[in-house]
């Protein structure tokens, strides 16, 4: 039930130390939200009751303006494994999801789930990723393998997804059906052993290259299906610029491979 503030000019120091309960969970997941007030009390209470007994929440709000900083503030006021980071500005994913892993990481998290906060990645599938989790050291829970899907998507934005995966799949040379997935286990080692401060992207591209630098460290990755539904609450943060950062990071993180090989 900690409550943590990090902006990017605060050294590491000023964020408050993991509370004792927390050093002793293995599992963590990590929610990043921005205007989810409406919906994240449910998504909190849905995921507990899918992990296990050791674990932690950790929700990382980038100073939502619908007050859900403060929703989150009550949910760890009242549940012990659920702790809250503030940030003092919206920065994009990446950076609100780099904040997080390393938190859980200083925390001594074994596993650590990154998901959305908005029920688009469904709790009940939290066991499957972290079972794969036992052969791999990062699961993707994919729409595009045999038994994915996606619903209560339009079939223009649908078709934007699947092409967008395929485009990032071509341009680097990888063999991962959803790289751009945000439903996520990682196994500590592979957090750790892909260089976190050197992750540039920060919208919808940051998902395509956590999972690149993966494969190119060498890290075992395993698709898991899972069903993707459209959000239940809540405004959709796709923007046009998100797409045009991930459509030039793309061949960017290629070229950058190439040059340092």
């Amino acid at each position: 039930m900690a409550q943590t503030e990090a902006t990017t000019a605060a050294p590491p120091a000023s964020v408050t130390a993991p509370s004792a309960t927390a050093m002793a969970s293995d599992v963590w997941v990590v929610l990043p939200t921005y205007n989810e007030a409406e919906g994240l009390a449910e998504l909190v209470s849905a995921a507990r009751k899918q992990l296990p007994e050791s674990h932690r929440i950790l929700i990382v709000d980038d100073d939502s303006p619908d007050g859900t900083g403060r929703i989150a503030d009550g949910l760890a006021a009242e549940l012990d494994e659920v702790d809250v980071m503030h940030r003092g500005r919206k920065e994009g994913l990446g950076p609100a999801y780099i904040a997080g892993f390393n938190s859980a990481l200083d925390a001594g998290a074994e596993l650590i789930v990154q998901m959305d906060a908005d029920f688009s990645h469904n709790p009940a599938d939290l066991p499957k990723l972290l079972g794969a989790a036992e052969n791999a050291d990062l699961v993707l829970g994919s729409r595009y393998v045999l038994g994915g899907a996606i619903e209560r998507w339009g079939r223009r934005r649908e078709a934007i997804s699947r092409l967008g995966s395929r485009y990032a799949r071509a341009m680097l040379g990888v063999e991962i059906h959803d790289l751009t997935s945000g439903f996520k286990c990682w196994r500590r080692r592979a957090l750790e052993g892909i260089d976190l401060e050197a992750v540039n992207s920060r919208g919808y591209a940051f998902q395509v290259e956590m999972t690149y630098r993966a494969v190119k460290a060498g890290f075992e990755v395993l698709e898991v299906p899972i069903v993707f539904r459209d959000r239940r609450v809540g405004d959709s943060k796709m923007t046009k610029s998100i797409v045009l950062e991930a459509a030039w990071r793309v061949p960017a993180m290629r070229m950058r491979r190439t040059h340092s090989s």
